[in-house]
């Protein structure tokens, strides 16, 4: 059984710092991509930042972007999210996600690590 289990949300202040991790179980994913996504209260889930095993690539959203880095560990199997420089927008629900094997769509999520800004 596949399982993303995210860690790392919390209360901070604006300007602070916060880093998420991802660990993920039940099979390889070393050929995969894996996103972190985002959901604030009242507005749609939007994606954050993605990273591709295969060859190490990422991308952040325009919204983040100098501000939030993503990165792996193959070995653990674990992505992370660091988020530098937190506004109060970041507020939101952050979810890890991983495509199938077909690379087409997210089928496995995490639960979700809240992540708080305060001005």
């Amino acid at each position: 059984q596949v399982r993303l289990v995210e860690s790392g949300g919390g209360l901070v202040q604006a300007g602070g710092s916060l880093r998420l991790s991802c660990a993920a179980s039940g099979r390889t994913f070393s050929n995969d991509v894996m996103s972190w996504f985002r959901q604030a209260p009242g507005k749609e889930r939007e994606i954050v930042a993605v990273i591709s095993w295969r060859d190490g690539s990422t991308g952040v959203a325009a919204s983040v972007k100098g501000r939030f880095t993503i990165s792996g560990d193959n070995a653990k199997n674990t992505v992370y999210l660091q988020m530098n420089s937190l506004k109060p927008e970041d507020t939101a629900v952050y979810y890890c996600a991983a495509k199938g094997t077909t690379g087409l769509t997210y089928d496995y999520w995490g639960q979700g690590t809240q992540v708080t800004v305060s001005s």
